[in-house]
């Protein structure tokens, strides 16, 4: 479930088999029993949003990157308090975590935005039912 973030170009998948595969991942998982109702479109649209208002802070600047880098990693902080009030599973902690450890630079800042964009049309479409 972890897509990669860091070749240039990114895979020819990241946009596309890769982001539908973990929203299909992401919606079945809260579709199933103890995790029903969570991964909501508009909950995970929050995580998104705050990563998108990161990177046009940053832009393409590599310092602004190393300035802002420990409060994209605060993402994950924040999945796990939303995880801990039954609002996203486990799966979209691990996808986001695994996804921002490789977040390294203003490129693979852009290349997450792109893919979590992708994952949030899929997870909608899913979601649809």
């Amino acid at each position: 479930m972890t897509p990669d973030l860091k070749t240039s170009p990114p895979p020819a998948t990241l946009f596309s088999e890769d982001a539908e595969a973990i929203a299909k991942q992401l919606d079945e998982s809260a579709k199933n029993g103890r995790d029903s109702g969570k991964n909501k479109s508009t909950q995970i649209r929050r995580f998104y949003d705050e990563l998108v208002g990161w990177q046009e802070r940053i832009g393409t600047d590599e310092q602004k990157f190393k300035d802002y880098e420990a409060f994209i990693h605060m993402l994950n902080a924040k999945a796990a308090y939303a995880q801990g009030r039954k609002l996203v599973t486990q799966e979209f902690v691990e996808w986001l975590n695994s996804c921002i450890k490789q977040v390294t630079d203003t490129r693979t800042l852009n290349h997450f935005r792109l893919h979590f964009e992708a994952m949030l049309g899929f997870l909608k479409f899913f979601k649809r039912d």
